[in-house]
């Protein structure tokens, strides 16, 4: 699925109605780069900022292009953010992260992001029927925008791993197959 038409979200914001999804390019690289190399955006990110383009180049071809579920959130066609959902070892379930530059907080474009991934990767992913999201605690913007694409709050767990040499709770939240989707 290279393209969706736009979502819609709760929060009426014009942006998180010009949301769409599309696979990553390495043409992407030089927008990618504005978000990418920001310290305060990857904070909680498993990976790095990325500090170079050819650094960026690098985890675009060996780490973006062959993930089976990586999308690039755009906004009038450029990458703003990533999507990624992946499967687990366990078949049936997958993980979902979201990332956005800055500017792009709080308009409802991560959670019309989260909208169209589970949208589509139920039928893009063979055997997946929960998409989980694992979240820091104090991470109030990604758990709203959560719940505004349909997540439900399963549990805390606490001193559930180090994020950048800091022991964090986490909050779980999942979608299954069988949910209502949100318009």
């Amino acid at each position: 699925m290279d393209q969706e038409a736009p979502a819609r979200t709760g929060t009426g914001s014009m942006r998180a109605d010009a949301v769409t999804l599309r696979p990553f390019d390495l043409a992407d690289a030089d927008a990618m780069m504005a978000w990418a190399s920001d310290p305060e955006v990857t904070a909680s990110m498993t990976w790095d900022a990325c500090t170079s383009r050819d650094a960026l180049l690098a985890f675009l071809r060996d780490a973006v292009l062959p993930h089976p579920w990586f999308r690039a959130v755009c906004l009038g066609g450029g990458p703003v953010g990533a999507v990624s959902v992946t499967p687990t070892d366990d078949r049936c379930r997958a993980e979902v992260g979201v990332v956005l530059a800055r500017a792009h907080g709080g308009e409802g474009v991560a959670a019309a992001a989260l909208k169209r991934a589970v949208a589509a990767v139920f039928g893009d992913l063979e055997g997946v029927e929960r998409v989980e999201a694992v979240v820091d605690a104090d991470d109030a913007a990604s758990r709203r925008a959560l719940e505004e694409a349909g997540f439900q709050r399963e549990a805390v767990l606490r001193s559930y791993c180090v994020v950048k040499g800091l022991l964090r709770d986490m909050v779980v939240y999942s979608f299954i197959s069988t949910d209502p989707l949100i318009d």
